[in-house]
């Protein structure tokens, strides 16, 4: 593309340049014009755009590119049905014992105890008398089945007395209880209840001695006898002491779910699956209004052996419904884990996403991750997670999660974890696994528009900060995190409460050197950095001052460096983005660790520092002599941008003045390149290192200043800003001055005045200053500028410092009180001085005399 291509394609409308497009408040406009005119004096904060992220084909729990080892995570691909849910038919007899879960303040035996304890167990006299024993020695028949046909249930409710159940006080189980109380399961739910038959065990000294009985002589959890793994005769299905069944609670059990639980079962064997799903639907919605969901439901075990024998449905619709189902019961053990699996399962094909927007199916997974202990159930904690996270790939459903609070929930999980660790506890795989899941749920959820109010709302930020510190060395987890925080860092709220955590810019920093060849992080982490570091001076005084922090940037920066000098001449994989385009992952590191560098440049009291870092300024230096700007345009754009700013600090220990030959040979090569881009952020690093009079003659020599010149013709306004800032220099050798005549400079510095003044102060005080360097000699106005430009440089000058006709602005209709205050101050304070000055010049050296008429035409 030619230079008058790219001007034509840069040319602006007549605007001033810190007036954006769009609306926009007036003090934002101005802060951002305040801005561009601190950017214009020689540093610059570098932008880019964020990394791409690479686009997943298959949906798993972990990805392709994880680094964890196969045994180290669940599978995302597995077999399910219902042989996978514990139930077992009711009609086989007891198969196994277990000993009554021990008390939580556990009493040891006396020795009397512990010898009566080793006779054989003694029948009671009365067979229709209940022998009761100690307390300590109470051990209840456990039954290896889960449900019972309705018709066993009644028959045992109306054969059998109750003088027949042994009872047993037992605490209630707490929902976060050790392992000894969770041992106390019901059956159903611990992985029990298979059917095989097991060794008779010798009783204990805290147990009761009590023959097996066979199903017909249990009771259900409806309030039959039975004995379950609980401990308890009328535990059932529920965690816990209750009540038993009333006869109003077996009437409604009977007459309304019984029905229910027979269609479904008689609709299933004939596949009619669309009576099967509305029948399933009538269930659910019938226990959800009688409050019978949860563990409340005292026929409870005998519903969900009802619905684990209808898992084998092959539809996901169905198989979504009974999950729900199950779930909505508050399984644990065993069978919360294969529901978890199975909701995963079905949510690995997106085409099934529209089934999760009916009904609350969504709300259900929700309470289960609220409800689930992340250190007792952690894998089934993975797969629920796991589908959420899937289920974010799609942008309907990511706006419900939204709005039901899965990011508070998320926040939630995040700060149990961090707590338990800091009480102590080591950061586990399992842990590690959980924290994968949930990162990379909120990494999609962080796009929705409410998102940042409410991550900011529920402090995510600092509970990733103290994850990171936790589980620095898990790659997969760092990288979800790195995702989030540069999603969330392109908004200054995020940006500014991640630069203010105390541990931060540690915590990236120990990313950085625990995983700088994993490039998908490290491109990342830098992305943040470079955020973090562009508009906050604070942050890029702490980060520099963090231990070993600029040494790992220069670590990466010269590792990728080398990889990319390798690569050039071979044919290198690109990673394909979302967006479907094409990435050099090595550039892109090079990208951002060199935009970290930059901005970190800016402070004035790190700025120094880096400027004399010899082996920086010489990475920058090979980047831009190792690549060509039509191929690496953005790298190398920025890394000329990071030249700008050290090339501002003109201390005697300057890198770039030590190696300022090999600086204007790789600018030099910019400018003469095909691209305006270039030619400018070339021109930019002139006007710093053209404040020495060897580098204004060799740039002469190259006839830099004419082209300077030529570019006044731009249509672009920092084209013409640029020049103009490097001309000033070139004006101050008294042997230069002569060329700006020759290449009609006068003239069009003339014309910018007149076409940029009234929308650009700034850029008309450097127009004035030229001048004013240029006429420094001078002793006429016409001899000096010539006699029409003379002329025209009074007559526009005495109506640009006339306030009236000034400020008199196009644009008026656009600006505020306050805007129209701004463009009077800079008209006031940058552009009046040296105007005034120069006008007074002109007319001092002006000529009163005027010529005589022909005294022959008389």
């Amino acid at each position: 593309m030619s230079m008058e291509s790219n001007a034509q394609r840069k040319r602006q409308p007549d605007r001033p340049f810190y007036l954006p497009k769009g609306d926009t408040t007036s003090s934002r406009i101005i802060t951002e014009a305040k801005e561009s005119l601190n950017n214009r004096t020689g540093l610059q904060a570098v932008v880019t755009k964020r990394p791409s992220t690479p686009r997943d084909a298959t949906r798993s729990l972990f990805g392709a590119t994880s680094t964890r080892a196969p045994e180290n995570r669940p599978p995302s691909s597995f077999s399910l049905g219902s042989r996978h849910f514990d139930g077992a038919d009711t009609s086989r007899p007891t198969s196994r014992t277990r000993l009554q879960p021990i008390n939580h303040k556990p009493k040891l035996p006396s020795e009397e105890e512990v010898e009566s304890g080793l006779l054989p167990p003694k029948p009671p006299s009365d067979p229709n008398k209940v022998q009761r024993g100690k307390a300590t020695r109470t051990r209840l028949q456990q039954s290896t089945s889960v449900e019972s046909s309705l018709s066993s249930e009644v028959k045992s409710r109306l054969d059998t007395s109750p003088s027949d159940v042994k009872t047993v006080d037992e605490p209630v189980r707490r929902v976060h209880s050790g392992p000894k109380e969770r041992s106390s399961l019901p059956v159903e739910e611990r992985g029990e209840g298979d059917g095989r038959e097991m060794p008779y065990r010798a009783p204990s000294s805290a147990s009761v001695r009590s023959p097996p009985r066979s199903a017909e002589s249990r009771t259900g959890s409806g309030g039959t006898k039975r004995t379950s793994s609980a401990g308890s005769t009328g535990r059932g299905g529920s965690a816990g002491k209750r009540e038993e069944e009333t006869a109003e609670e077996a009437l409604f059990y009977s007459q309304n779910i019984v029905p229910l639980l027979e269609r479904m079962t008689a609709a299933s064997s004939k596949k009619d699956l669309k009576k099967l799903g509305q029948v399933t639907e009538d269930l659910y919605s019938l226990l959800q209004k009688e409050n019978l969901l949860g563990r409340n439901c005292k026929q409870r075990t005998t519903i969900l052996k009802s619905i684990f024998k209808l898992l084998d449905a092959d539809d996901t619709r169905i198989q979504l419904k009974l999950a729900r189902l199950i779930l909505a019961f508050k399984v644990t053990g065993n069978n919360l884990l294969s529901a978890c699996k199975l909701v995963f399962k079905i949510s690995r094909n997106e085409k099934n996403d529209p089934e999760f927007l009916k009904g609350d199916i969504l709300d259900v997974l929700l309470d289960t991750l609220k409800s689930t202990d992340p250190f007792s159930a952690s894998e089934a904690l993975v797969f629920c997670i796991g589908s959420l996270k899937l289920l974010t790939g799609n942008a309907t459903i990511v706006k419900q999660l939204v709005k039901k609070d899965c990011i508070e929930n998320l926040a939630i999980l995040l700060n149990s974890i961090n707590k338990t660790i800091r009480e102590g506890s080591e950061p586990s795989t399992q842990l590690g696994n959980i924290l994968v899941q949930a990162t990379a749920a909120l990494r999609n959820l962080a796009d929705t528009g409410s998102s940042r109010e409410r991550l900011l709302g529920c402090q995510v930020i600092e509970a990733l900060c103290l994850i990171i510190d936790s589980f620095t060395s898990d790659g997969d987890l760092m990288l979800n995190i790195s995702r989030i925080f540069s999603k969330v860092t392109l908004h200054t709220d995020c940006c500014t409460a991640l630069a203010d955590h105390p541990t931060s810019y540690r915590s990236f920093v120990s990313i950085l050197q625990k995983h700088q060849h994993k490039s998908d992080v490290v491109v990342r982490v830098s992305f943040v950095l470079g955020n973090m570091t562009a508009k906050n001076e604070v942050a890029r005084l702490r980060l520099f001052q963090e231990a070993g922090s600029f040494d790992i940037l220069l670590s990466l920066f010269r590792f990728y460096l080398e990889q990319d000098v390798k690569n050039q001449g071979k044919e290198t994989k690109k990673e394909v983005a979302e967006d479907g385009s094409t990435v050099n992952k090595t550039e892109d590191v090079l990208i951002k660790v060199i935009r970290v560098i930059a901005n970190l440049s800016i402070n004035e009291n790190v700025g120094p520092v880096i400027c004399s870092n010899y082996q920086c300024v010489d990475f920058l230096l090979k980047v831009l002599e190792t690549k060509e700007v039509s191929s690496s345009e953005e790298l190398v754009l920025n890394t000329v941008a990071t030249i700008n700013n050290l090339s501002f600090y003109n201390t005697k220990t300057s890198a770039i003045t030590t190696l300022q030959v090999r600086v204007l040979e790789v600018l030099l090569k910019l400018v003469l390149a095909n691209n305006m881009e270039a030619m400018v952020e070339a021109c930019r690093v002139f006007a710093n290192l053209t404040r020495q009079k060897v580098v204004r003659d060799f740039l002469a020599e190259q006839k830099i200043d004419r082209m300077l010149v030529t570019m006044l013709d731009s249509g672009n306004r920092e084209v013409v800003y640029i020049s103009c800032g490097v001309l000033i220099n070139f004006m101050v050798d008294e042997e230069n001055r002569p060329m700006l005549k020759q290449e009609h400079g006068i003239r069009k510095l003339i014309e910018v005045l007149r076409d940029f003044s009234r929308t650009d102060w700034e850029l008309a005080s450097l127009v004035c200053q030229i001048l004013w360097n240029y006429s420094g000699k001078i002793t006429s106005s016409n001899d000096c500028f010539g006699q029409q430009e003379s002329q025209d440089l009074t007559e526009l000058l005495t109506e640009l410092l006339d306030r009236d006709s000034a400020l008199d602005l196009s644009f008026k209709d656009e600006a505020d009180d306050e805007m129209t205050d701004y463009f009077e101050e800079t008209w006031t304070e940058q552009f009046c001085p040296v105007a005034e000055q120069l006008l007074q010049r002109i007319e001092t050296h002006q000529s009163d005399l005027e010529p005589l008429d022909n005294p022959s035409g008389s």
